[in-house]
């Protein structure tokens, strides 16, 4: 059986992040409200990213981290861009310089 962490952006610009057995009756779930607080108030959802993992601890554990992170990181993530996702991950009086000469993004 495979496990899915995913990270759903709603209507007013929030992210929800969650994990699921079964993504396509997760996100039924999400778009049609009811089964979920958060998102039954911002809808419609976007799915912005998903992994499959092999276990469901492993998808709480994704779960857990990316709620930890910034709405930056999250982002890059999104983007695929590891190299920001590891910017991101520095606290931010050690983040290099980035090409318009801030920490930031």
């Amino acid at each position: 059986m495979a496990f899915w962490a995913y990270v759903l952006q709603c209507s007013d610009g929030r992210y929800y992040t969650g994990h699921t057995d079964d993504l396509d009756r997760r996100m039924s779930e999400h778009a049609h409200g009811g089964h979920c607080d958060f998102t039954s108030r911002r809808l419609p959802v976007t799915l912005m990213w998903s992994k499959t993992l092999p276990t469901r601890i492993e998808a709480l554990e994704a779960e857990m981290q990316i709620k930890r992170w910034s709405k930056a990181k999250k982002e890059a993530l999104f983007r695929g861009d590891w190299a920001m996702v590891s910017h991101y991950a520095r606290p931010p009086a050690e983040r290099p310089l980035l090409s318009d000469g801030t920490g930031q993004h």
